[in-house]
């Protein structure tokens, strides 16, 4: 706000919480579980910070942008943080069971890194798009079952799927949402996009990157 520094927030899709509508929109409701949970405590404070970053737009003049990523994945991710396209495709190439939590039938929508940082780029420089959050995610819905399956497929795997109870894999107590999907109807607006590439081409990239680095090591 001082030096009049443009900004672009990096928000999430988890701001929208247990929200299961059949495309979730910028202005779609957010719905959260008890507060004494981690995973909400963290929805809503990436909710603070975008009511934060509003509030200097309308009262300091801050150019400032913000974006909802969902389940953003690519090259060199690593599985920390419960990624779980990085860890079927590692736990593949190792011939390890394919660890799915739950019954697997969750569902969500994985955007591709190569897709999403040109819009980044373009909602940092779009008039537009000042003060407003935009959504950024992929343009196919997937279970994680059907996700484990194609990862396997793919890379010519045999490996089983396994499925782990959430109580065995997690604190007690905690909460998944069982579908979210982005309406991305206004970042194709404001920006042109238009999320190009397909699941087996983002399982194709992260595991070719992380076959190069085991061969490093």
């Amino acid at each position: 706000v001082r030096r009049r520094v443009p900004l672009l927030l990096a928000s999430t899709s988890e701001v929208y919480g247990k929200n299961a509508a059949d495309k979730l929109s910028e202005d779609s409701d957010r719905v959260y579980g008890s507060p004494l949970l981690a995973r909400w405590t963290y929805a809503a404070a990436k909710g603070l910070d975008e009511a934060m970053t509003y509030a200097h737009v309308q009262q300091s003049g801050l150019q400032a942008r913000i974006v909802r990523l969902f389940n953003t994945v690519g090259p060199r991710q690593r599985g920390s943080y419960g990624m779980v396209l990085p860890n079927l495709v590692s736990q593949a190439l190792a011939g390890e069971p394919l660890r799915v939590f739950g019954d697997g039938e969750q569902t969500r929508c994985f955007s591709y890194v190569g897709d999403i940082v040109p819009a980044l780029v373009r909602l940092a420089d779009c008039p537009e798009a000042v003060g407003r959050a935009v959504n950024l995610g992929g343009r196919t819905e997937i279970s994680i079952n059907d996700l484990a399956a194609r990862v396997r497929d793919v890379l010519g795997s045999s490996s089983p799927i396994e499925h782990i109870p959430y109580e065995q894999a997690y604190a007690p107590g905690y909460e998944d949402m069982r579908r979210r999907v982005p309406d991305n109807t206004l970042a194709g607006e404001l920006v042109g996009y238009y999320p190009a590439t397909g699941i087996d081409e983002m399982i194709q990239a992260v595991a070719a990157s992380r076959s190069r680095e085991l061969i490093a090591v």
